[in-house]
């Protein structure tokens, strides 16, 4: 199994400071190919959003980092993945209320981290950031915690009615903030031939799901080249059509195997 990786930022038409942080790379765990990525978004309405999804993009990098290299052995089961970023998770909220609770500030970060072996797909979000799958189709593989993502799942509003809901952007869930948080966990098998992509709100706002899987997935074929290509088109696009947030993405390319 091979995977093709790319990931691109930008701050974005207004902001002075981007509070998007991510990593991403491709490892041998248990003696297996993998993909890893995680990417967060600091709060921008709070201070030092960026040290926020900083700490956590770091927490992650540094566990797959500890889990790579070494003998083969058994591979990942989801309640192992579970139990490791749900104790990640606890010990990043309460390092970041405690800085909170020092410096006599408030912040906090989304976070959406994903590992990819030969078949199986591991996935936990907390927040507004988000991961799909796209081949022939695209499949959003997380859920927003946000207000209105509430009141789409409650029937109250349609995702349509969503897209330009004036809370659209106002979290339920983030890492930092309350005294307890919990992150919804996605498994699944890997699809072979698929783009798997990691997002900030940012980079969605503007672009339809589609129009990202044209430009992802080119008739032509995928590598790490046109990845980054489309990347830094679909973030120019966000740009153009008045992105005032910060634009990050994250996409691996499921090589099929001959």
């Amino acid at each position: 199994m091979e995977f093709y990786i790319s990931s691109a930022t930008d701050v974005g038409n207004k902001r002075a400071v981007n509070q998007d942080s991510y990593f991403a790379g491709r490892f041998v765990i248990r003696g297996e190919p993998a993909a890893f990525a995680v990417l967060c978004d600091g709060l921008g309405g709070l201070e030092h959003g960026e040290i926020a999804s900083k700490s956590i993009s770091s927490a992650f990098s540094d566990w797959v980092r500890e889990m790579s290299g070494g003998a083969p052995e058994k591979i990942f089961q989801d309640h192992e993945i579970r139990r490791q970023w749900t104790r990640l998770i606890e010990e990043q909220n309460a390092r970041l209320r405690r800085y909170g609770q020092q410096n006599q500030c408030v912040l906090g970060s989304t976070v959406t981290a994903i590992l990819l072996n030969r078949s199986r797909y591991y996935i936990l979000n907390i927040g507004d950031t988000r991961a799909y799958e796209m081949k022939e189709q695209v499949r959003q593989l997380t859920e927003d915690h946000t207000v209105i993502a509430e009141e789409v799942r409650r029937g109250n509003l349609s995702a349509e009615q969503a897209r330009s809901a004036p809370m659209r952007n106002v979290l339920t869930r983030c890492v930092g903030i309350d005294a307890q948080v919990y992150g919804d966990f996605f498994f699944g098998d890997v699809l072979p031939g698929a783009v798997y992509m990691l997002c900030s709100d940012g980079f969605r706002h503007s672009i339809a799901e589609e129009e990202m899987r044209m430009q992802l997935i080119p008739p032509s074929g995928v590598t790490e080249e046109s990845l980054e290509k489309a990347n830094r088109f679909l973030i120019e696009c966000n740009k153009q059509r008045g992105e005032t947030d910060n634009i990050s993405v994250v996409t691996i390319y499921v090589k099929n195997e001959k």
